[in-house]
């Protein structure tokens, strides 16, 4: 089937690392943005990062520049997020998305919600003592 799968979400400590991957099955991701989405209990859904799957472009917003970074396997067909210096604030559900490149412009802010072909269930990280 056609699907992103999520995983790497967790109970982590302030300054902590976890690393969350989204891994596709039944499609290629090589012609795709990829984008983290994340959201928090009484907030707006905000991006985190962004990928051009192909040539490994990629944008961050900016309270995550610095301290997360964004890549791909291609062999592997997944795109990985690397969290490191983990914050409170960083607390939300995580969800990876892809769009097809071509007819959507890569860039920051990421594409808005209704562009992405595919979503992921969604993967928890909690930022706690």
């Amino acid at each position: 089937q056609v699907q992103l799968v999520e995983s790497g979400g967790g109970l982590v400590q302030p300054g902590g690392s976890l690393r969350l991957s989204c891994a596709a099955s039944g499609f290629t991701l090589d012609d795709y943005a990829l984008t983290w989405f994340r959201q928090a209990p009484g907030k707006e859904r905000e991006g985190v990062s962004c990928i051009s799957v192909s040539d490994g472009s990629s944008y961050y917003a900016d309270s995550v520049k610095g301290r997360f970074t964004i890549s791909r396997d291609n062999a592997k067909n997944t795109v990985y997020l690397q969290m490191n210096s983990l914050k409170p604030e960083d607390t939300a559900v995580y969800y990876c998305a892809a769009a097809l490149l071509g007819v959507n412009t890569f860039g920051w802010p990421p594409l808005l919600p209704n562009k992405y072909d595919y979503w992921g269930q969604g993967t928890q990280v909690t930022v706690s003592s």
